[in-house]
């Protein structure tokens, strides 16, 4: 395909019912972003596209678990989500939400032309219902006993033990998450998208036309599903939590998930056009329009064969890749939050970024050592020591290195100005240096229009370690101290200091897909302006003056110390513990019960520390409590954990008013396991001190502190 008028950059929407790891980061966002930033620096038009993906089960899901609702859960997560990503350098042109009027609106066009057309089929099926809650269950809201490992835990589209898809019928002894009841099979009508029918055309389009220029681990998934056999998917389902289904017999329907989030692309463009006074629809109409998916490998089904039909039959382009990743494990394990095995990109950005001066480098820094280990082929591993190393070995010792060489010899032996090239003083060495700019630039570029970012981002710290040992091999530190007997000299010293200054100039450019905040010091640095990372300027000579003054160096990085990895690594384990801990205490002797009023202290046995490191205590504010129904002695409260709120029930009715308590701060035990009581699902515990007559009294801190503050 020759160069396209304009591209369309999309990267999955995330799903706005938690806090996304580095593995999201590294698969999906950043790819897509280094991709992106090129295009900009090629000067092609662009628009990148993402946002919150805020329908499907796993919202109100969240929600239950956070004692709240499916909106506030959007809401709160879209904007960590979004400032998450900010923080770490991705520069979307637009990050939406499919909660906005305007996606259910395009949403609802779009369901509506296909059923319109006849593209759609009705069919009724029986599907699992909750007698009591009166409902039909999401594959979600029901759990039972894995079939395959014998979990008692498992979902039913999948096992998170063993990691199994699973259908609610393959679960053994199922019951409904929300009654904790059985379920019963029930007839329900629904909408359905007869994949089948566009075998021939997917045969074609992906088995054909793009057999050599996609990936093979794409290519391949996706021949698998089609050899296979396509199965009609539905594109409805029986949820309160959705976009509605626009017809007058789907009362108590909302559109599947997995129909609506891809269209979520199409709606963002539209408000990226509102915008920007830009008008959107070439963007999705015009076959000029190069549009590429970048996604993980567990999306390729949507984006290759699902969302490929629904545009083929809406009339608009398709994707002209979808560079699907591989996954990303962390120490030796794959990442999951249930079992605390994982690194949240607001983790990364509390640890490293908000705690540290001049913390944006250490953003590139985590984009550095994710492209470096990018799953592209298979998938990969980030080890925190390996982290380190990347660090520390080539940000540092290589490119932060040859910088701040540079800039303080040109300081100390050109008084801090771009020193003059003496061409009839250049020698071999200088010429190869030369040219290896050129070269890079040029193999750079072909990697990044080939989505190797792995391989190019190699290239350009090989120049810097080129550099480096052209300016060893040069040594104007030694070539200075001639300069009483022999002046003629600096003209070796200028030539060296202005090719390293111009290789300066270069590393920018060559870097500021990867690393834009250190490409942005560069520029401080050079006193020079952002349009000096155009490509075009890439392999140039003379981008820095000659006599032109420069700014005093300035560290680029900052070394990754032992401990700090250490810190790490012990956090993972520490969580991953706590998780593991059993939820309920194993059984103990019948002991004779104490008088009222005795001191039982001496009751407990006696633990070590790390029983005690494996407490997760936090400090919260009650905001909301009340009396639970037909419970004298319990109390529903909502109670703020800084990053969170979460219902906690508590057996404190009959020593408390709810209304007097509402404001008080409290200890809580935050990583105890969720536990019912009375039908309200309680996620923690609060802490209270007996006296001898019986009373209960708050353990809480001495002053009023920032609630998710921790206790130790």
């Amino acid at each position: 395909m020759d160069q396209p008028k304009r591209y369309l950059i999309t990267a999955a929407l995330p799903y706005a019912n938690g806090l996304k790891h580095i593995g999201h980061l590294a698969g999906a966002y950043l790819p897509a972003d280094i991709y992106v930033r090129y295009l900009r620096a090629q000067k092609r038009e662009v628009a990148f596209i993402c946002g919150s993906d805020e329908h499907g089960t796993a919202i109100p899901i969240q929600a239950m678990k956070e004692g709240t609702t499916p909106r506030a859960i959007i809401d709160k997560y879209h904007a960590l989500i979004k400032q998450n990503f900010a923080d770490l350098g991705i520069s979307f042109d637009i990050y939406h939400r499919t909660s906005e009027p305007i996606h259910h609106e395009t949403s609802q066009e779009f369901f509506t032309y296909l059923n319109d057309r006849g593209e759609l089929e009705v069919k009724e099926t029986e599907q699992y219902y909750d007698e009591e809650a009166k409902t039909f269950l999401a594959d979600r809201y029901i759990m039972g006993t894995c079939p395959v490992c014998g979990y008692q835990r498992a979902y039913g589209d999948q096992c998170e033990n063993c990691g199994t898809s699973l259908s609610p019928d393959q679960l053994i002894h199922p019951h409904s998450t929300l009654s904790g009841k059985p379920p019963v099979k029930k007839n329900t009508k629904h909408w359905y998208l007869p994949l089948g029918k566009h075998e021939p055309f997917l045969r074609e389009w992906i088995l054909q036309q793009h057999k050599d220029d996609w990936r093979s681990t794409v290519v391949g998934q996706c021949k698998s599903w089609i050899d296979g056999g396509l199965q009609s998917r539905a594109v409805t389902r029986d949820l309160d939590w959705g976009i509605k289904v626009p017809l007058p017999d789907a009362a108590g329907k909302v559109l599947y998930v997995w129909f609506d989030a891809p269209i979520g692309y199409i709606s963002a463009t539209r408000q990226w056009g509102l915008d920007t006074g830009r008008d959107w629809k070439p963007y999705w109409y015009d076959k000029d329009t190069k549009l590429v998916h970048f996604i993980g490998k567990d999306n390729i089904v949507f984006h290759c064969i699902i969302f490929p039909i629904m545009l083929q039959l809406h009339g608009n382009i398709l994707p002209e890749n979808v560079p699907a990743n591989e996954f990303m494990n962390l120490e030796g394990e794959k990442m999951s939050t249930s079992r605390g095995w994982k690194l949240d990109m607001q983790d990364y950005i509390d640890d490293f970024i908000n705690k540290d001066n001049g913390g944006t480098q250490l953003a590139d820094s985590l984009r550095y050592y994710l492209t470096l280990i990018a799953p592209e082929t298979k998938d990969s591993e980030f080890i925190w020591k390996g982290f380190q190393d990347a660090n520390n070995s080539e940000l540092v010792a290589k490119f932060g290195n040859f910088v701040n060489r540079t800039f303080v010899l040109m300081h100390k032996l050109c008084n801090g100005k771009v020193p003059p090239l003496h061409k009839d003083r250049l020698d071999a060495t200088d010429e190869e240096m030369m040219t290896a700019i050129g070269t890079t630039k040029t193999k750079v570029e072909q990697l990044l229009e080939g989505y190797r970012f792995r391989e190019a981002q190699f290239e350009v710290i090989m120049l810097s370690d080129l550099a480096n040992k052209y300016m060893q091999k040069k040594e104007p530190w030694i070539v200075a101290r001639t300069l009483a007997e022999t002046p003629e000299n600096q003209q070796l010293i200028d030539n060296c200091l202005h090719i390293c200054l111009q290789i300066t100039a270069n590393l920018a450019i060559l870097i500021n897909p990867f690393l834009p905040f250190t490409a942005k010091k560069m520029l401080h640095m050079m006193k020079v302006v952002e349009k000096m990372l155009d490509w075009e300027n890439a392999g140039k000579l003379n981008l820095l003056s000659v006599g032109y003054s420069l700014r005093a160096p300035e560290l680029l990085f900052r070394k990754i110390e032992d401990e700090e990895v250490k810190a790490q690594v012990d956090k993972l384990l520490a969580s991953k513990a706590a998780l593991a801990a059993p939820t309920t205490a194993p059984d103990q002797p019948v002991t004779e019960t104490p008088a009222p009023g005795a001191d039982t202290a001496a009751a407990k046995p006696t633990i070590v520390y790390d029983d005690f490191a494996r407490l997760d205590l936090k400090v919260g504010t009650i905001v909301q409590a009340e009396k639970v129904a037909k419970a004298d002695k319990l109390l529903k409260l909502l109670v703020d954990m800084g990053a969170e709120q979460r219902t906690i029930v508590s057996g404190i009715a009959q020593h408390f008013n709810p209304a007097d308590i509402i404001g008080r701060q409290v200890v809580v035990v935050a990583n105890l396991a969720p536990r019912k009581m009375k039908g309200i699902e309680s996620n923690g515990m609060i802490l209270m001190a007996e006296d001898k007559s019986g009373k209960l009294h708050f353990v809480s801190p001495g002053e009023t502190i920032e609630a998710g503050s921790g206790v130790s």
